[in-house]
């Protein structure tokens, strides 16, 4: 497996996209995306499980489970077009269609992705004015372009590629993603879009993206809200020319899906690291309990909890904080066998205190990176979670979004 430098989501042989300015944002910032594959391309998905969700959630679920092959994806940042009514499904149905038009494509094989602020009505009349450019932009270099304008309050865009070779073909994956607040995802996170050359049968491209998922996007938490919109979706367009990948008991859907979780983890690392007004990225490791589920549950827990998080931003090794969050995490605990370090300083050893420099422990969380290792003691269940500290820049982010 190798990481491509500088790589994208059209980095992947067959992929075309652009991002322009259309008007949705009033800071002038590019808010109109589209990636397209030049042939008919698997799709798969995983999408928020709010029950407040964006029409467009509901739309590409119901082209997926009709197994509708993907051209293209349309995406705008700004705002979500959730609790939008009847106007926000006809607007979004508009927009699957004005692109297909463009395109010379059906309006089903067009999905929908939207983020931004909740109950506002899309403003169509810019939207439609942009499509043009939008489609006539398109390039195998535009990857860059589209990271950018599907961003709201991130402040960098989140992009990755690998290739890995199957059967002795050379298979490249990119993505991009966008996220930094309303991140407390139950399927996916935030916006994340995939692309792959590799040929990969429904229930293979199905399994090889959930899973992979659930290594790394959904181990993510910056502030316990889950957006109404989160949508992950992977297209795999055949153009590596590789042997189809179906059955899910084949070593190369393993090893596609090994490189598929290569190329995530970065960007859910990324997503944590922009946390909104963060300024530390937050690493928390559990081993040691009962079942990789629930790893990951406390592992979440402990990144979720504004105590600790204000304790990360503070430089203060609070270490109760993160056996108070585990124990309310709803793992199996046995408070006599919990071991917890923190930055490689070991803080409690089978439910016992340690003897450790406060001062020098603090002086290690000041760096960029803050690292939480817990040892639950009951089993060979493995689980991370990424998430930031909680900063003052947070509070004013959030107090002042709409106005």
């Amino acid at each position: 497996m190798e990481r491509i430098e500088g790589g994208h989501v059209t980095t992947p042989r067959g992929f075309r996209a652009n991002g322009v300015v259309a008007g949705i944002k009033v800071s002038g910032r590019p808010d109109l995306a589209l990636l397209v594959s030049d042939t008919p391309a698997q799709a798969a998905g995983v999408f928020t499980t709010n029950l407040v969700r964006a029409y467009n959630v509901d739309r590409n679920r119901r082209l997926l489970g009709a197994g509708q092959a993907l051209r293209a994806v349309i995406v705008n940042s700004g705002n979500a077009n959730v609790a939008t009514g009847e106007q926000g499904r006809r607007d979004t149905d508009q927009m699957a269609a004005l692109v297909a038009a463009r395109l010379d494509l059906r309006a089903d094989e067009v999905a929908v992705a939207q983020t931004g602020v909740i109950g506002v009505p899309l403003p169509m009349d810019v939207i439609r004015g942009a499509i043009p450019d939008l489609v006539a932009g398109l390039g195998d270099d535009g990857g860059p372009a589209a990271a950018e304008a599907i961003c709201t309050t991130d402040t960098q865009i989140k992009q990755t590629a690998v290739q890995v070779m199957l059967d002795g073909v050379p298979v490249t994956i990119g993505a991009m993603a966008k996220g930094a607040g309303m991140i407390h995802p139950n399927m996916a996170t935030m916006l994340c879009f995939v692309t792959t050359d590799a040929a990969l049968g429904t229930e293979a491209a199905h399994h090889a993206l959930v899973t992979a998922v659930a290594r790394t996007l959904n181990a993510v938490t910056i502030d316990g809200d889950q957006s109404t919109s989160d949508t992950c979706l992977l297209l795999a367009n055949g153009l590596a020319g590789n042997p189809l990948v179906e059955d899910l008991d084949d070593p190369r859907l393993t090893l596609f899906t090994e490189a598929l979780t290569a190329v995530l983890d970065p960007l859910a690392r990324l997503i944590a690291r922009d946390g909104e007004g963060a300024s530390k990225l937050l690493v928390v490791k559990v081993n040691g309990a009962v079942s990789d589920a629930q790893a990951a549950q406390a592992a979440r827990s402990v990144a979720g909890s504004n105590l600790f998080k204000c304790a990360v931003r503070g430089s203060d090794p609070n270490w109760g904080r993160i056996a108070c969050a585990i124990g309310y995490s709803g793992a199996e605990v046995d408070q006599s066998k919990l071991t917890i370090t923190l930055n490689q300083v070991l803080l409690m050893f089978e439910g016992e205190p340690q003897s450790f420099d406060a001062a020098a422990v603090s002086r290690s969380m000041d760096a960029a990176e803050v690292t939480v290792q817990v040892d639950l003691g009951l089993g060979r269940g493995l689980g991370v979670a990424y998430g930031c500290d909680l900063t003052e820049e947070y509070v004013k982010i959030n107090a002042d979004y709409t106005t």
